[in-house]
């Protein structure tokens, strides 16, 4: 069962006086939150005014949050999306949703589970728990189809993964 709301970062410091908040985005790129005209803090629906990407971080102002006393109850608090609010092109899916799938080889043998998508400058890592752990690469030559009707896996694996 897919999760509505998705965590996608976290506020980790208010900046300036006016209420713009810091965040630490958890997607792909910062730019990605620029998709959302709302965001989800604790269940309560935040609106959008202002957005804006520095370095690796996200700025946000937010409606309703229009001081810097305002500001700050929301530090330390994780942002969510929703994830009907945005479509995502065909093949590409959110991390929360591969977590928890059945990885299984090429060969047909049955590796465990995908415990966690490490994100690195080049690619992803996928982590699967088996009776060992097993770190795929995330690039094609070894992430062969994404079947989540079945909520499998199947993966490419080289002598010795």
């Amino acid at each position: 069962m897919t999760k509505q709301y998705l965590e996608s970062g976290k506020i980790i410091n208010t900046h300036g006086i006016n209420g713009e908040v810091k965040i630490e985005p958890w997607c792909d790129s910062p730019e990605f939150l620029k998709n959302f005209k709302r965001l989800y803090i604790d269940g309560v629906c935040y609106k959008v005014l202002k957005f804006r990407v520095q370095k690796n971080f996200v700025y946000i102002l937010f409606e309703g949050i229009d001081d810097l006393d305002k500001a700050i109850t929301m530090k330390n608090k994780v942002i969510s999306i929703d994830r009907n609010d945005h479509k995502l092109p065909k093949g590409q899916y959110y991390i929360q949703d591969l977590i928890g799938l059945k990885a299984v080889s090429d060969t047909g043998e049955e590796l465990g589970t995908v415990r966690e998508i490490m994100d690195r400058p080049s690619y992803k890592i996928y982590v699967i728990q088996g009776e060992r752990e097993i770190l795929i690469p995330g690039v094609a030559e070894f992430v062969l189809n994404i079947d989540m009707d079945a909520g499998v896996i199947h993966f490419h694996l080289l002598e010795g993964m």
